[in-house]
């Protein structure tokens, strides 16, 4: 079955046809580096992982390219603040980003541009468009006449007569129209900036995405994506630019996920509710955040408070257990049983996750259909005769979407002391003896040093209090 991605562009979904046969050029909008991540920046970076990963299970070569937006206003106001650099500051947060993504199973993009390193494609870019007659310049700043480009409005579905009325031009400004948008920003004294042929200065927020996509991927890419909240302005203004310079789609397919709030509250630093990554991850496991961001469909607006997110790692510690106690099976097991019947309905459960994948990245049905195989893994485990053949199989296929999922899906093997190891040993064999006034004990002095035992079917099993 074709992959199917809903684009925002035509506002449907569509079978998806590459530029280029078995290859995708994907850029999503990275992170302006001025601060930790918090968790509406954590979203995009998990669910295209996930689109990527998926793209890499069906057989595309995926050149995926993550942005940094390493000069900003936001930047240098931070910077000036803590008495820091702008480079500096920039360097950390990106750092940052990079253990904070990681410890959320992010891969590593194929290439992490940042707008300090395309300084010269961006003014190249600038002075393209001047020349077209689509920029100009007014006192050292350079707009986009947004007039001038007639599809303006298209990717956000609004006509230039509706956004006219929610615009104006403010005191001060240079512009000669309100909708048309900065492309260079003449430096204040002290400012960090760049020469240019329009003076010192540096670049508006939406040029640096419509430079590093042509200079690193061309003219046009197959996915652009990011954030619901960066489908206008920002990538409305990135066509406006690139298709009025090069004549030619700047995306075939406009993917955008769902905003995030929390405690059924907007998140907002005046409210109080700004969750950043760096500090949630130090409370809870950052594979529970991802499975949390994943069990609803990319583009559903999701709520996260910390009972949604212990629900979820309930719900992850169930799969975890399940992989667990089917490999403590496969270790006595023998090779028995009926398998046709149990391979047959393995097979069918992974052909029905990726007809949920397939239906634009259906993560949600996709957790579905996995809880669908643990349930049945379960139950084959209570049978009397599990076969190695099955239990391997029922492992693998949990494995195999939990990769493509970016899941954690094994529990965390942690080495006991010797001496806590030799009490579980000495209470197993006390239960073999049917000593359990022994067994009791130990398993009571064990729980006081925070080891909690287990007795489950498979064995005795253990875990932190």
């Amino acid at each position: 079955m074709t992959v199917s991605i809903y684009n925002t562009l035509t506002r449907k979904k569509e079978p998806f046809k590459p530029l280029e046969e078995n290859k995708v050029k994907m850029y999503v909008c990275g992170p302006t580096v001025y601060n930790y991540i918090h968790i509406g920046n954590a979203r995009p970076a998990i669910v295209f992982d996930m689109v990527r990963r998926y793209l890499d299970y069906k057989g595309y070569e995926v050149m995926y390219i993550s942005n940094f937006t390493d000069v900003d206003d936001k930047i240098i106001k931070a910077a000036n603040q803590l008495g820091e650099e702008v480079p500096a500051l920039a360097e950390k947060f990106i750092e940052a980003y990079h253990e904070d993504t990681k410890a959320l199973g992010v891969k590593e993009a194929d290439l992490h541009p940042r707008v300090t390193d395309t300084m010269e494609d961006i003014i190249t870019f600038i002075t393209l468009l001047e020349d077209k007659g689509y920029a100009y310049e007014a006192e050292g700043d350079v707009y986009f006449k947004t007039k001038a480009f007639d599809s303006y409005g298209k990717l956000s579905d609004q006509s230039i007569e509706d956004l006219q009325l929610g615009s104006r031009i403010e005191v001060g400004e240079k512009k000669k129209d309100p909708l048309d948008f900065v492309l260079w920003k003449k430096a204040k004294e002290g400012e960090i900036s760049w020469d240019s042929p329009w003076g010192k200065g540096r670049p508006g927020w939406h040029i640096e995405c419509s430079a590093m996509v042509k200079k690193y991927l061309g003219d046009t890419i197959d996915i652009h994506a990011g954030g619901q909240d960066l489908a206008f302005p920002h990538h409305e203004n990135e066509i406006a630019q690139s298709e009025a310079l090069t004549g030619k789609a700047m995306a075939n397919y406009w993917m955008h996920n769902g905003y995030i709030k929390v405690d059924n509250e907007k998140m907002s630093k005046s409210l109080g509710n700004f969750v950043l990554v760096h500090d949630i991850i130090k409370e809870h496991p950052a594979d529970v955040v991802r499975f949390f961001m994943l069990q609803a469909h990319y583009r559903t607006p999701i709520n996260f408070s910390s009972e949604l997110l212990e629900s979820a790692k309930s719900s992850l510690d169930r799969i975890k257990s399940t992989v667990s106690n089917l490999e403590h099976r496969l270790e006595e097991s023998a090779d028995a049983g009926d398998e046709e019947e149990w391979l047959k309905l393995i097979d069918q459960h992974k052909k029905t996750f990726i007809k949920e994948m397939d239906d634009d990245f259906n993560s949600a049905n996709g957790i579905a259909v996995l809880f669908d195989i643990v349930k049945e893994a379960n139950r084959c485990m209570q049978a009397e005769h599990s076969s190695k053949k099955v239990l391997s199989a029922f492992i693998g296929i949990i494995k195999e979407i939990g990769d493509i999922l970016g899941l954690t899906v094994e529990e965390e093997k942690e080495i006991l002391d010797e001496e806590i190891e030799a009490l579980i040993q000495k209470r197993i064999q006390a239960r073999k003896n049917r000593d359990f006034t022994l067994a009791d004990k130990i398993r009571d002095d064990l729980k006081e040093q925070g080891i909690i035992l287990e007795d489950t079917p498979q064995g005795t099993r253990w875990k932190r209090g």
